[in-house]
């Protein structure tokens, strides 16, 4: 169902988008994504971009000013750690010179993909796989962090051990991490999140966090501000490349979105001290699975009226 009806009230005109929409649900929109955000410690691209096509952004539109959001919101959180020396700038400037090559990739794959006709169709096979993927392995996750709670039971992982990422020629020290392993790993993991990034507008910490802790072996409390750090730099690049190439962005959405979620945020961070992180972890889980179940609904079942292509008006 497409939100859109220029005649609601307060409705405002997104000029690159070329739709009227209710400014108060894309302040709600950019509010809760800043809340999760916040409460989950992921960045809100894997739902920001679904859910803005949901109320009727264009496709293209809502990945380009999806990939905006997440550098303001990047900024934010990486000043706070770079102040607690929590970030290692040499891993994150290899993991962003991979990442550039990855997003001109990444974006190059979406402006053909949109001059053929058929972004639509691979966005939301995309985000489907991704968000039921995201959405089993966190609710599986948590689940088993609850279980051991209950039964007061506490399980200790090794995280840091050597793989063939550490026996990889072009090996450098990485300091501030206590590393000195290959570059290529960082490339190669950098290259792959600049892909994703350029394609669905996403900053891909979900796969960045992980990767930097069992491939690289780097410690946990170095890896969200190292991330966040390779985050701004890709995204900003990505939001370049769609200004310019795709012109898909929509400066008055990305305004709108960014003061929202920067107020959602600050409720987030309120909220999140109350609560247990394997609690919340579930609870987003359950989120992404929803949203995922609802992509699988408009991509698999066939509509009452398959020659009715009203659905399509959003898509110009």
């Amino acid at each position: 169902m497409c939100i859109r009806d220029s005649q609601i009230p307060m409705s405002i005109y997104l000029p690159i988008a070329e739709i009227s929409i209710n400014i108060f649900l894309l302040i709600s929109l950019g509010g809760v994504i800043g809340f999760l955000s916040v409460m989950f410690g992921l960045g809100g691209g894997f739902l920001m971009t679904p859910l803005l096509i949901f109320i009727g952004i264009p496709t293209n539109v809502a990945v380009a000013t999806s990939a905006n959001q997440i550098v303001a919101a990047s900024v934010s959180g990486a000043l706070g750690h770079w102040r607690q020396g929590l970030v290692d700038v040499k891993m994150g400037a290899v993991l962003v010179s991979g990442g550039i090559l990855g997003s001109i990739v990444g974006v190059s794959i979406f402006d053909y993909l949109s001059k053929i006709g058929q972004i639509d169709a691979v966005i939301s096979v995309l985000y489907f796989v991704l968000l039921f993927s995201i959405g089993t392995l966190m609710l599986v996750e948590s689940s088993q962090v609850i279980r051991d709670r209950i039964r007061k039971k506490t399980v200790k992982k090794k995280i840091h051990y050597h793989n063939w990422a550490h026996r990889l020629p072009f090996k450098t020290k990485f300091y501030t991490s206590k590393l000195y392993i290959s570059i290529i790993p960082p490339v190669i993991i950098g290259f792959v999140v600049g892909i994703l990034s350029g394609t669905m507008g996403i900053g891909g910490s979900f796969i960045l966090i992980p990767a930097m802790i069992y491939f690289l072996g780097m410690p946990t409390s170095r890896v969200i501000g190292t991330s966040l750090f390779q985050i701004i730099f890709i995204t900003a690049l990505v939001t370049l490349l769609h200004a310019t190439t795709t012109f898909a962005l929509d400066a008055v959405l990305a305004v709108i979105l960014i003061i929202s979620s920067v107020v959602g945020a600050q409720i987030g961070v309120i909220t999140a001290n109350k609560l247990r992180g394997e609690d919340l972890r579930a609870l987003l889980a359950i989120i992404v699975l929803v949203v995922a179940v609802q992509i699988a609904t408009e991509l698999f079942i066939q509509p009452d009226d398959v020659f009715n292509f009203s659905h399509m008006a959003n898509y110009k």
